[in-house]
């Protein structure tokens, strides 16, 4: 048990808070193992080489991670003031969503399994 008063602790918690501008968008209707192709395209890259990448690239998670990007430079043009010629994507990552599950009917009675997968991509920037 943490030791201290109530708001002394949130203090502390809020005094670890990473402070980079990000963008997370929750219950994406695409799969991790999916969105990771396309976000392995574009760690590391400045943003303007990353949109270029997501422009041209045929996959589906392309076109969500693509506006998530937009999101996270206007967060950080708003909120931290910064220069969106000197940003650069420093993480992103996919989480495992929720799972929806439905029902195929198949042959001679039978019932398969669709599982529809979703996921919670995060991309935070930094400024070099």
């Amino acid at each position: 048990m943490a030791k201290g008063h109530r708001s002394q602790i949130k203090r502390e918690r809020n005094a670890n808070k990473d402070t980079r501008p990000s963008a997370k968008l929750s219950y994406a209707r695409v799969s991790v193992q999916k969105a990771c192709f396309v976000l392995d395209a574009i760690r590391g890259k400045d943003v303007e080489t990353a949109l270029g990448i997501l422009e041209y690239n045929p996959r589906y998670a392309s076109s969500i991670i693509k506006k998530l990007v937009k999101s996270a430079v206007a967060n950080a043009e708003n909120n931290n003031g910064m220069n969106p010629e000197n940003l650069y994507i420093a993480q992103c990552y996919a989480n495992k969503g929720p799972t929806m599950k439905r029902v195929k009917p198949r042959a001679q009675g039978r019932a398969y399994r669709i599982e529809k997968r979703t996921s919670h991509i995060t991309v935070v920037l930094d400024e070099r």
